[in-house]
């Protein structure tokens, strides 16, 4: 539990009011309601998780609140960023959250860091506050606000979302587990897609951050039993909660100092990898796709591997379905060959990426093909606004 100076803690008459629930708590109080106002508490992020535990952080009265990030306001992120409002699309998410904040709790103390969050920065910003709260979506990031908490010896609420599922704990809290023993060590670079890749549905990360923002309230009121040691999973999808048990590992490396995180996860070299197949992979424009469409020419077949519902979200006319996991599980690769037949091969996808994988795959069962750089996106961009982007 945080110990504070209470005795320098006053609450005004607008507080009583404002917190008069919480004041009528026996487990919260006036002591607690004076923990929560002296507290200090560092948001990773404004997006999905962020937004839901910024919220409920500033209506509990947390004091003072840091929020890290870089990113603007895009229209996809309303679906699930309910921090966010249409008039702040192309603006700042940190001057977004803070203008949110302020409307709920005026007296909230508000730091803004609008920068990415590094090994030479995160222990000067995580520095100042009690509690750290990751809300973040990527490898790196999670390891490197671990790390960074060990170092300093502060508390981790930690969530993560993808699809229907999503999973809450409280790492480096009261001697207990941290992030690296959940995960010694990072999965290999694009094993588990991304949100944009897979989606999500956008209540979920409303469940996962509000459990967030209870966890980091009990332990600056010091009640209750938090998530150490317990790793919550929730499938909304049946709506079922499970808990598995997380234990220190007692060999695991000591943390002495911050490292580069990206060449941890194995980015780099993942990004040098797909540069390289990308120069010897053949690639064709959407504005070169489009002429050959119009040319009239037979004698390509336009191959389409993102999933069918994705397919029924947004086509280009006279592409053919065959999603990449068929090409990976073997059955697509001889559908692909019966479907050629002699005529030459062009794939696309959402951005280029999984037809670029798909394509690779091929070619090492004797199928060479073109990448449409840019997938459907590009071509909803540059050549038929009137095709949807999700």
């Amino acid at each position: 539990m945080l110990n504070p100076n209470l005795d320098e803690i006053q609450l005004t008459k607008d507080d009583y009011e404002r917190y008069s629930r919480h004041l009528i708590l026996p487990e919260v109080g006036l002591e607690g309601q004076k923990r929560l106002k002296a507290a200090s508490v560092l948001c990773i992020g404004t997006g999905g998780l962020g937004s839901p535990l910024l919220l409920y952080l500033a209506a509990a009265g947390i004091g003072r609140i840091g929020i890290v990030d870089f990113d603007v306001v895009d229209t996809s992120n309303l679906q699930r960023q309910v921090i966010h409002g249409t008039s702040w699309i192309n603006k700042p998410k940190i001057e977004s959250a803070k203008n949110r904040i302020l409307e709920i709790n005026p007296y909230c103390q508000i730091d803004l860091y609008e920068t990415r969050l590094t090994s030479e920065n995160a222990l000067d910003i995580v520095r100042p506050y009690d509690v750290v709260v990751d809300g973040t979506d990527n490898f790196p990031t999670r390891y490197l606000v671990n790390d960074a908490c060990v170092l300093l010896n502060k508390p981790n609420v930690y969530g993560s979302i993808f699809r229907f599922e999503g999973q809450a704990t409280v790492f480096n809290y009261e001697g207990g587990p941290n992030y690296r023993d959940l995960y010694p060590e990072p999965p290999p670079p694009g094993m588990v897609p991304s949100c944009a890749e897979g989606g999500v549905l956008g209540i979920l990360p409303g469940i996962i951050g509000v459990i967030q923002a209870t966890e980091t309230v009990k332990i600056i009121i010091g009640k209750g039993t938090t998530l150490s040691g317990r790793l919550l999973l929730y499938d909304a999808l049946n709506m079922q909660f499970r808990e598995l048990k997380l234990r220190p590992n007692p060999v695991r490396p000591v943390i002495e100092k911050l490292i580069d995180y990206e060449q941890f996860c194995g980015i780099p070299q993942a990004k040098a990898q797909e540069d390289k197949q990308q120069m010897e992979m053949s690639e064709i424009t959407v504005q070169e796709l489009k002429q050959l469409l119009d040319s009239g020419t037979n004698d390509f077949v336009l191959l389409d591997v993102r999933n069918p519902h994705e397919y029924e979200i947004a086509q280009i006319s006279g592409s053919v379905l065959i999603p990449l996991s068929e090409i990976e599980s073997g059955s697509g690769v001889v559908k692909v060959k019966e479907l050629l037949n002699g005529h030459r091969l062009i794939a696309h996808c959402k951005s280029g990426m999984r037809s670029a994988k798909a394509l690779g795959i091929l070619k090492e069962a004797g199928v060479n093909g073109t990448n449409v750089k840019g997938g459907i996106l590009a071509w909803s961009k540059e050549i038929d606004p009137s095709i949807p982007t999700y």
